[in-house]
């Protein structure tokens, strides 16, 4: 299967960048209604419609939700490539159709999504309302498992652009995957040996493409997370977290790694040929680590209480919306050695003096507006051309 045509051919071109809004997304799905398979299930703290699209007629039942963080988009945008796909009349659409039935909430956070926000209208993580079930938004989730009852669920998610694997390589952690775990001791049952299969499937494809950038997140198990509680009630759970790739801020080509993961793992369970994989390749997916910056200058020369140091300072990118707008506004985040980070970009400017419009010296969460040795200008932490 040629998988870069089979995501160019499915992707939803309408779905851009970062800011994932409601707006966005409802068009989108009416082109999904027939037969009943839309409906509205409930609203959020804003009185925000929360969909759910449910298509297949297989006996494997998946449930899939993105967006749970208002902020994280990039699963929602693989999503409905993944619906595209779903509905295009191919031999391998319609051979998933037949094989599962999805019931997917490609917005579980709509207010999170128009604030850009982690957290929904209340303020509150509803990646931490599993038990307590505090929030709307988490108790038509809940319903939604329980009416449901699926055989997996899948749980999509972004991650910042700090994670990277802790490896000599230095490259961002693209995409990382997590088999929740459902106790304290995070034993290894058949219910989440299911999960752990799935995603080695998924990450043996994406190492065809990203080799040496997927990830597995730490398994400390928090049964107010709705991955452990689901994991918990023996449904076999699986996390994806879309992280940043060379140069890809707007996260349109992570967008097609997701895709990919998803379309390879629900494959191997068609073809049920995942039994014969091993624990210890699951286990062997490195660590995330938070090891990056975007930005890093390095043997920079500051003018500091009248002595002259060479140095190194980092600055990141705050995502900022700024009327109705997504904005990547950069700070400096750490000045010294950095020893253990990489950038994203990484200038040396090889002890050229450091200069600003205010005390000449880099402070955390100042703006990155400055030049170095005179002549070269930064703004927004690039070079002013």
């Amino acid at each position: 299967m040629n998988y870069e045509n089979l995501f160019s051919q499915n992707l939803e071109s309408n779905l851009k960048g970062r800011y994932i809004t409601l707006n966005d997304i409802e068009l989108l799905l009416l082109k999904f209604n027939s037969d009943s398979q839309l409906q509205i299930i409930g609203e959020s703290v804003l009185g925000k419609s929360i969909y759910k699209y449910v298509v297949g007629t297989g006996k494997t039942k998946v449930l899939l939700w993105s967006q749970m963080h208002g902020n994280e988009s990039t699963t929602t945008k693989a999503l409905f490539d993944f619906f595209n796909l779903l509905n295009c009349n191919s031999e391998f659409a319609q051979q998933l159709l037949s094989k599962f039935t999805f019931c997917c909430l490609p917005m579980l956070n709509p207010d999170g999504a128009l604030l850009y926000s982690r957290e929904n209208a209340n303020n509150i993580d509803l990646n931490r309302d599993a038990q307590d079930l505090t929030q709307p938004e988490s108790r038509l989730l809940r319903s939604t498992f329980e009416s449901f009852s699926p055989d997996y669920c899948y749980n999509l998610h972004d991650q910042r652009t700090i994670y990277g694997l802790g490896n000599a390589n230095t490259k961002p952690a693209t995409v990382s995957f997590l088999a929740p775990a459902f106790n304290e001791n995070r034993d290894i049952n058949e219910v989440r040996t299911k999960a752990i299969q799935v995603i080695i499937a998924m990450n043996n494809k994406l190492q065809e493409f990203i080799p040496n950038q997927v990830g597995r997140f730490d398994d400390t198990f928090n049964i107010n997370c709705v991955g452990d509680t689901f994991q918990f009630l023996n449904v076999p759970t699986i996390l994806i977290e879309a992280g940043h790739y060379q140069g890809d801020y707007d996260r349109e080509v992570t967008r097609k790694f997701v895709f990919i993961a998803l379309v390879e793992g629900l494959k191997k369970i068609y073809e049920n040929d995942i039994v014969s994989n091993k624990i210890e390749d699951y286990m062997n997916i490195p660590h995330n680590k938070i090891c990056f910056y975007d930005f890093i200058y390095k043997n920079v020369k500051i003018n500091y209480d009248n002595n002259k140091i060479i140095t190194n300072f980092a600055v990141q990118f705050k995502e900022e919306i700024i009327d109705n707008q997504l904005v990547f506004n950069a700070y400096t985040a750490a000045i010294g050695d950095l020893k253990g980070f990489s950038g994203h970009y990484e200038i040396d400017v090889e002890e050229a003096l450091y200069e600003d419009l205010e005390l000449n010296i880099p402070k955390i969460d100042q703006k990155a507006a400055f030049s170095i040795g005179k002549s070269i200008k930064f703004v927004n932490g690039l070079i002013d051309n």
